[in-house]
């Protein structure tokens, strides 16, 4: 029920609005819907392009980046309730280039709450492995609905992870550990288009999810939003200088599934309207009322309270129990939030990069919930690592994205932290844990052993971060 009030939504506004400026974002939508998919709250910032000033609508096309995911999981639960799968059974029954050699039994389930036993590696990119092969979009359409590039793309992702091993590269068990995968949600979207009717894993969505729900501008396509009038320009930070780009393959992934998908503001309302109504729409069902629950029950835990579903985060805010997920592309940040407590969603699209949209999303939900929007941080005891914490602790981790991360003893039995050559503050919690302090909002780091004590990774906010050797 919409509890939201003038001076609640007033702060929402002025927290989203720090946001913006903060982050130099070049546009954003918001809107919150309830359950008949009624908006109650819709507002538009910025521009679609800055340099034409044109404005943005509900039409207007973003990205979805990581958002995708959920998408990806809903194919794989329709495939499942037709009997064309089972998730407990394992990948190499679908991509036997993947066999599995060295580790224990990896399944559907793992990957989709992103406990394969994987570390972050570097992506696979959809334009590298097109060159390689010779292709061009021009001639051969586009990548996205490209056999080619599938099926090159799976061997090339199932022989990276087969090649990894407990003692070098496998960050535990398969279900042992939390740490996103999007080789893992590439693979599942391979999955998808071999094992369902269609001829990629694009036109399932389209003819099984998005044609259902009438969502007629979402597509993973590449070419097609770069060519829409109504499609926003991509801006990321180069050199300190925000650039805009319609270059829609940046940084893209060679297999659609963990980040593809472009959509709409419009079109997302009736993808949240499916999820508050448990997977009925008005052209039928999409999912079972069961196949959503088991979406949205916590499989994997993660951070201090959160856990993982199936291709969906869960949290706690408040008094709500949040489900949802976040995306991040060049160009790209998203997020989309329900509540069934709350009878409500929030979508969040943004066309610049690093723009933390789940605060926003966070802040007009807690809004619409008649609590105030403004960032209440967890409280937290402050302790302190003992000598030999701070010893085992102390060294440098690297992630196969990018990420660079420094643990060292800045003062006598005080822990310091570098992430990426910046200096952080860093409250230890516990003698595992530590809170990272942000402007608007906090990380969690946990340290990672093996059965002999030693660190071996931290676990830094969604991705374990290996101990570099």
């Amino acid at each position: 029920m919409n509890a939201m009030t003038k001076g609640n939504l007033l702060l929402a506004e002025m927290e989203i609005e720090n946001i913006i400026k903060e982050y130099d974002a070049v546009g954003l939508a918001a809107a919150v819907i309830e359950a008949d998919g009624t908006t109650v709250y819709q507002r538009f910032w910025g521009t679609r392009n800055r340099e034409t000033g044109e404005e943005i609508n509900e039409d207007t096309i973003f990205g979805l980046a990581s958002v995708t995911k959920s998408f990806t999981a809903l194919a794989i639960m329709q495939l499942a309730e037709g009997g064309k799968l089972d998730l407990d059974d394992p990948i190499s029954a679908y991509i036997p280039e993947f066999t599995n050699k060295n580790q224990k039994r990896v399944t559907i389930r793992h990957l989709l709450c992103h406990s394969g036993g994987f570390f972050p590696l570097p992506r696979i990119l959809v334009g590298q492995v097109a060159e390689s092969l010779g292709l061009k979009e021009e001639e051969c359409g586009d990548f996205a609905y490209n056999e080619a590039i599938a099926v090159e793309g799976a061997k090339l992702v199932a022989e990276r992870l087969d090649s990894l091993t407990m003692e070098n590269g496998l960050n535990g068990y398969p279900g042992e550990n939390f740490s996103y995968c999007n080789d893992g949600f590439g693979l599942l979207s391979e999955i998808v288009r071999r094992v369902g009717p269609e001829d990629s894993f694009g036109e399932y969505l389209n003819r099984h999810v998005l044609a259902p729900l009438g969502m007629d501008r979402s597509f993973c396509d590449f070419v097609r939003p770069a060519a829409d009038d109504n499609a926003s320009v991509l801006y990321k930070r180069v050199d300190g200088v925000i650039k805009g780009s319609r270059d829609y393959h940046d940084n893209a992934f060679v297999l659609n599934g963990g980040g593809a998908m472009k959509s709409t503001l419009g079109d997302l309302k009736k993808y949240l309207t499916m999820y508050l109504n448990h997977g009925a729409c008005p052209g039928g069902r999409i999912l079972s009322q069961f196949g959503i629950g088991q979406m949205c029950r916590g499989w994997q835990s993660y951070l201090a309270r959160d856990s993982y579903g199936l291709g969906l985060s869960i949290k706690q805010m408040d008094d709500l129990k949040v489900i949802g997920h976040g995306g991040s592309l060049p160009g790209v940040s998203s997020n989309i939030a329900w509540s069934y407590e709350a009878g409500a969603a929030v979508i969040v699209l943004c066309n610049t990069s690093g723009v933390p949209v789940g605060l926003i999303s966070d802040a007009l939900l807690k809004a619409y919930n008649g609590h105030s929007p403004i960032d209440r941080r967890d409280s937290w005891k402050e302790t302190s690592w003992d000598k030999e914490t701070i010893e085992k602790a102390a060294g440098s981790y690297q992630s196969g994205e990018g990420t660079g991360l420094k643990l060292y003893e800045k003062e006598p039995g005080v822990i310091g932290i570098e992430i990426d050559g910046e200096e952080k503050p860093i409250l230890p919690v516990n003698s595992q844990a530590a809170i990272i302090r942000g402007r608007f909002s906090d990380g969690y780091l946990r340290l990672c052993r093996k059965e002999d004590g030693e660190v071996f990774a931290v676990s830094y906010g969604s991705r374990m971060i290996p101990r570099e050797r």
